[in-house]
């Protein structure tokens, strides 16, 4: 579920990197500093929980959001933790 999603500290960060921009694995890797091998076996899970899409192009795979509404319960999820925290 999409709540599994929320509880990894790896998949939030995923999901915050690909908000906005369409990536592919090695600049998520980098923007997360870990592996590709790591990011990729993360994109798999999410991809077959349909949390996210893959597109090719060429020899590169990009990844983004598979519904907008992601982007709106992680927002929601995001506010809830900052207020947590204080």
């Amino acid at each position: 579920s999409f709540y599994m999603v929320l509880g990894d500290k790896t998949r939030l960060g995923i999901l915050s990197g690909i908000k906005d921009l369409e990536m592919c694995a090695g600049d998520i890797a980098v923007l997360l500093d870990m592996t590709k091998a790591a990011v990729s076996h993360q994109l798999a899970v999410m991809r077959n929980m349909h949390q996210i899409k893959s597109r090719r192009d060429g020899k590169n795979v990009f990844y983004s959001l598979d519904d907008e509404h992601i982007v709106d319960i992680l927002e929601e999820a995001m506010v809830h933790m900052v207020h947590t925290e204080q």
